[in-house]
């Protein structure tokens, strides 16, 4: 029987899940990148201009938003450490898309490595 962590390690072996130092370029060639994680998750912090499309409704939003339609577009996927990106990346290929990349490591990782976190600002209410 397997368990999550045999269908992440399924899910790597046939996905492209580039390192952390290629993450930057990557990103700024992705026509989106896109954070998996629950929303509380990406409120807390997450990568500039990624959207968030928990992993639960993935499929989905992806099948329902035309603008993400397009099989040849270049998309970069991330989480928190890297499980969920894969197992969405691989989805994302059986759904006939052709550029997906899984940053390793996930957001701790680009966290931990000093690179740019944008949180949203709350309202000021004085």
């Amino acid at each position: 029987m397997k368990n999550a962590h045999d269908l992440v390690e399924q899910a790597r072996a046939r996905i492209q899940e580039i390192p952390l130092g290629d993450a930057e370029a990557a990103i700024q060639a992705a026509d989106v990148v896109i954070d998996v994680r629950e929303s509380d998750e990406f409120h807390e912090g997450h990568i500039q201009g990624a959207t968030n499309i928990p992993r639960g409704l993935l499929e989905f939003k992806l099948s329902g938003t035309p603008e993400l339609g397009a099989r040849d577009m270049n998309i970069v996927l991330y989480c928190k450490t890297s499980g969920r990106a894969a197992l969405s990346a691989a989805s994302l290929q059986d759904m006939g898309y052709l550029h997906v990349k899984s940053i390793a490591g996930g957001f701790d990782a680009w966290a931990e490595a000093g690179k740019p976190v944008a949180k949203p600002s709350l309202p000021s209410f004085e």
